[in-house]
């Protein structure tokens, strides 16, 4: 692979249908897709962007060679336009995107400089995509460069325009998705994006860029006051009434133990921050509940030294909740959204929890600290607690980097996921294929793994006996307790310690699982048809219905 050094410019990325002309050799161009899909394309669809460099016969060459050898990328003109495939095979737990070959080879191809990406893909897949790409360009530095910091200029702003490429049929395409989550909505089955469209995959990519950026930045910075700042501006932007916070003495008042217990030791208070979008014809209440602890020590059963880095990355669970509602109301759902987030620092000091205290959790039940490194649970527990008792949520979405066993369970791309209805986990699953945030369920087994939290002094402890025994489901389970295991609603447990990080980097995991599975209930078309079905015989939408005919009849060529 090619790699190019890059500057820490700040990068803005936006979305395009469609090819502009410009010269390589000023604004260098990557043209990417799968070979398929490389293959279908002719020269005077990609010649605007590469002349009067590259030649067609130069393109047909490259396409040749990339053909030959998918996921390799090759130089079309030197230092400024470069053609790269990706793999022509994947798994049935994988995307069909092959979004994380595509964010990688975006990784190793980035310059310095404004550069265009040419993403070729179907519109099934153009989601995954777009958020991959975004993910690829991180928002947080604090590289001053060579210079000294006072003499140090500010930072450029360099812009990566994506344009987009829609392909409709491929050789092996029929209509009918190749993995299996049932058949493709028609909206999906044409090659043209709306500015609708357009402003989603937009949302998308910048929610997830708010996500990662929370996360990456170190707690010295992104304590739990500035988190609190980060999620009052985002309601000041979607232009809601400002969160709820209970912070701090509230918290012990209002019987949130857990939450409290965990982030009592810290200069910053904890706080329980809940930020709401209610639509006057609202029938379901759905919230979003996320784990923000902005440091994790490991408190007084403290970290090993190599443990405890990384640990800024602790609140990327919170992180993900703010950027998914974010970039959910401005599709306008229909149903109540609420993002919870329990934000607190694991400190070490005199007021730091101890192995042994028993703690009262907003729930009521009581709780036996053995492991005061497994404080996830407990302010989750307050959280989803909050979300029942308080929002009267019928759907509970808690997500977390909550265990590291869950990258042995399931991986460093897929998120665990325990949940206590069938249909929503296989959704879930379905939901994060084509997101490009992949998931896979864990057992649910309360009657067989609860036993793991036995006490013999308080209804449960917080850390399991066996940590052989499906740890992360354990985990999981502590959190249903406190709702009861009898919640007659929904709810949906997301760990995601391991993809919430690519290296040293925040991914922004958990925004497009979000907005993909509660896509239905949005105005974006887009959401729509990429939601699966909340059951197997629901009817297309209207729109969907609409766009078969259109599917199926010639399209006009994108934008030139």
């Amino acid at each position: 692979m090619i790699v190019r050094s890059m500057s820490n410019a700040t990068v803005n990325i936006k979305f395009r249908h469609g090819l502009t002309a410009s010269d390589p050799e000023r604004q260098p161009v990557l043209v990417v897709g799968q070979v398929a899909h490389l293959d279908s394309l002719t020269w005077h669809d990609v010649r605007c962007k590469l002349e009067p460099r590259v030649t067609e016969e130069a393109w047909r060459r490259g396409v040749a060679c990339v053909s030959a050898s998918p996921g390799d990328c090759v130089e079309l003109w030197p230092r400024a336009a470069a053609l790269a495939a990706l793999p022509a095979r994947r798994s049935r737990h994988a995307a069909p995107s092959r979004c994380h070959a595509l964010a990688k080879l975006v990784r190793g191809l980035q310059r310095s400089t404004d550069e265009f990406i040419v993403l070729v893909c179907r519109k099934r897949d153009v989601y995954a995509s777009c958020v991959s790409i975004a993910r690829s360009f991180p928002l947080y530095s604090a590289r001053s460069g060579a210079a000294p910091l006072a003499a140090a200029p500010p930072p450029r702003t360099r812009t990566v325009a994506v344009e987009i490429l829609l392909v409709r049929r491929t050789p092996d395409g029929d209509g009918s998705d190749d993995d299996d989550d049932g058949p493709v909505d028609p909206y999906l089955l044409d090659n043209t994006l709306s500015s609708e469209d357009l402003a989603t995959l937009q949302d998308a990519a910048d929610a997830t860029r708010l996500a990662a950026r929370i996360a990456d930045t170190p707690a010295n910075i992104m304590n739990v006051d500035k988190f609190i700042e980060e999620a009052c501006q985002v309601a000041k932007d979607l232009e809601l009434a400002e969160p709820t916070i209970i912070r701090g003495e509230e918290l012990r008042a209002r019987g949130m133990g857990g939450l409290y217990g965990v982030g009592r030791a810290a200069a910053c208070p904890p706080a329980l921050v809940a930020l709401h979008y209610r639509p006057a014809a609202a029938t379901r209440t759905v919230a979003w509940v996320g784990k923000g602890i902005v440091y994790d020590t490991g408190g007084l059963s403290i970290k090993a030294r190599t443990s405890m880095v990384g640990m800024k990355g602790d609140c990327a669970g919170a992180a993900a909740v703010l950027g998914a509602f974010a970039a959910a109301v401005r599709a306008r759902p229909s149903i109540a959204l609420h993002a919870v987030l329990c934000l607190a620092e694991n400190a070490v000091g005199p007021l730091a929890t101890r192995p042994d205290d028993i703690h009262q959790l907003y729930s009521g039940r009581t709780v036996e600290i053995n492991n005061t490194d497994a404080e996830g649970r407990l302010v989750l527990s307050d959280g989803v607690v909050y979300a029942s008792r308080d929002l009267r949520a019928d759907v509970i979405v808690d997500v977390a980097t909550l265990t590291g066993a869950q990258g042995t369970a399931t991986g460093k791309y897929h998120a665990a996921l325990v949940c206590n209805r069938g249909r929503l986990e296989a959704r879930a699953a379905a939901a994060g294929r084509r997101a490009g945030d992949l998931a896979h369920a864990l057992p649910f087994a309360p009657d067989l793994h609860f036993a793991e939290f036995s006490s013999a002094v308080a209804d449960m402890r917080n850390s399991v006996a066996d940590r052989n025994n499906a740890q992360p489901s354990c985990a999981g389970l502590f959190i249903l307790a406190h709702l009861g295991f009898d919640f007659p609603g929904d709810w949906l447990h997301v760990d995601m310690a391991a993809p919430a990080h690519s290296g040293e980097r925040a991914t922004g995991y958990g925004v497009a699982l979000l907005s993909v599975l509660f896509g239905e209930y949005t105005n974006s078309k887009l959401l729509r048809a990429l939601c699966p079905p909340s059951s197997p015989s629901s009817p297309p939408t209207p729109a969907a219905a609409a766009a078969a005919a259109a599917a199926a009849a010639p399209a006009p060529s994108p934008d030139s």
